[in-house]
């Protein structure tokens, strides 16, 4: 069973969203999405999220695109101790997923022989980071 990882925000839902969850579980078999803290959405984007953590999972969960949705801590070795776990074999990156975060699991995934592929933009629609 190829297992896929992916990881984001989830932020006021929209298409480009569910584009990339698409995308990702085409990637393999088995698709785990982790939802990332309050506290590191601000961290990465200087502004809190609208809609807390456990929300924002249960709305990548109704989805139903993911066979497993994580609400992960804001501890990035936790997050990476849990991913030596998993063994995940790709780790897809959404296009404009570029904060020091991802760049550091991108690197450690990589090293350990994780393939790293990068999703594609969705053009249909506004983002919802357009919005805020």
């Amino acid at each position: 069973m190829k297992k896929v990882f992916c990881s984001g925000t989830f932020d006021i839902l929209h298409r480009g969203h569910m584009e990339f969850l698409k995308d990702a579980k085409k990637q393999g078999d088995y698709l785990i999405v982790f939802v990332v803290s309050d506290k590191s959405v601000y961290e990465n984007k200087k502004k809190n999220p609208i809609n807390k953590q456990k929300k924002r999972a249960e709305a990548v969960e109704e989805l139903e695109i993911g066979d497993e949705v994580v609400a992960v801590s804001d501890d990035l070795e936790k997050n990476i101790e849990l991913l030596f776990k998993i063994k995940p074999d790709v780790f897809v990156v959404g296009y404009d997923q570029k904060s020091s975060a991802i760049n550091k699991l991108k690197k450690i995934l990589s090293e350990k022989g994780v393939k790293i592929y990068v999703s594609k933009e969705y053009s249909g629609g506004i983002h919802a980071s357009d919005l805020i």
